[in-house]
């Protein structure tokens, strides 16, 4: 399923009430602080937590494979079942890795449209390699194949063709993180991860994953899909967001003034402001083309000019709890494709692992 289109027009776990000084009362004129992502929580961020179980369950080598079947629940674009792998690891640690696999939306749409079986065993979810910081860790893996970032929240009919997109992200999120929760109730830490789409997805579950691990640390790692979008646009995000109904998503309280400049940064600047219990690694090349020629359609240069200040304004938002890792060229995705690649004189695997192993990792770019 392919659509070749021109320009793409793309918890409730705790509140914490803030008051300005102790012991004052309550005709205080100070405002009220919601903090942890209850404003998404009540916005219905969180709905499909706890509703689906998997049809079955089952070992396959190192893997246990969840398979959701079909019907109302979590679903491929295709209408195929949604699956979801686990790993179990002997840390005590957990990684949560959202995969990566293109986009569907109203004038555009290549995207995967089914789901794999089995963890991918590639760059950081690869237990034999060598120097892998997250080697003996759990893993809850997602496969992406609803086209929506795993937010999505409709089926669609883009082409009037009787060809349905269901576009269930959300559901297959929380579901797969459910999965997560009941397989590994208490990890010590959490890295979220993900790639290209997964890499975006990982943006809005960690409302979701939050809401089920209160008072973990977690850890995210974002490769390139750092929500850099079309510069000055904010009609773009509008338009998806619309197409994908995902505005639970987004807070009302800041959005869509959050993305006013076509950007997720300020996003980025409000989930620091409501949770100081997770950090934030950012991967991405200049010129990416896969994001900035392909789906965003603005081009190399484009992408770059956007990006750069970009990642120095989250940097600059995150009170030294973000740092990112660019290198020069157009490649797309990196922790499980390349380990091996170089930005600013280190590799990949060494700057994740010295964000896993220290607090104190920084910014690194070519």
């Amino acid at each position: 399923m392919t659509m070749s289109i021109n320009r793409l027009t793309t918890l409730s776990f705790l509140v914490l009430v803030l008051a300005a000084a102790s012991g004052c009362d309550s005709n205080s004129s100070s405002p009220v602080v919601e903090t942890n992502f209850n404003e998404q929580v009540r916005q219905g961020a969180t709905r499909y937590l706890d509703v689906y179980t998997p049809m079955s369950s089952s070992i396959v080598g190192t893997d246990t494979v969840h398979r959701f079947g079909v019907g109302d629940g979590p679903l491929c674009l295709d209408g195929s079942e949604y699956i979801v792998s686990t790993r179990d690891g002997s840390s005590g640690d957990l990684v949560i890795f959202l995969e990566g696999g293109g986009g569907c939306w109203s004038t555009f749409c290549q995207a995967n449209e089914t789901a794999n079986a089995g963890v991918n065993k590639a760059g950081i979810l690869d237990p034999a390699l060598a120097g892998n910081p997250l080697a003996s860790w759990d893993v809850t893996y997602l496969p992406y194949c609803d086209g929506s970032l795993f937010i999505g929240d409709i089926d669609n009919d883009y082409e009037n063709d009787s060809e349905i997109e269901y576009q269930r992200g959300l559901k297959n999120l929380s579901a797969g993180l459910d999965i997560a929760k009941r397989t590994y109730p208490s990890p010590s830490r959490i890295v979220l991860a993900g790639n290209s789409g997964g890499g975006y997805g990982t943006i809005f579950a960690l409302t979701l994953v939050r809401n089920l691990y209160p008072d973990t640390p977690i850890d995210v790692i974002n490769d390139s899909g750092v929500g850099v979008a079309v510069d000055g646009d904010p009609t773009f995000l509008n338009g998806i967001i619309a197409d994908w109904n995902a505005s639970a998503l987004f807070p009302k309280s800041i959005c869509p003034g959050c993305y006013a400049d076509g950007h997720l940064t300020e996003f980025f600047g409000w989930q620091f402001e409501q949770d100081n219990n997770f950090r934030l690694a950012m991967l991405s090349s200049k010129q990416d083309f896969v994001i900035g020629t392909v789906f965003l359609q603005v081009g190399g240069p484009a992408f770059e000019a956007a990006l750069v200040p970009q990642l120095a304004k989250i940097e600059s938002l995150s009170g030294g709890r973000m740092a990112s890792w660019v290198t020069n060229g157009t490649d797309h995705t990196f922790v499980q494709r390349d380990v091996t690649a170089t930005g600013g004189g280190v590799t990949v695997l060494e700057w994740v692992r010295t964000f896993i192993e220290n607090d104190n990792w920084t910014s690194v770019s070519d």
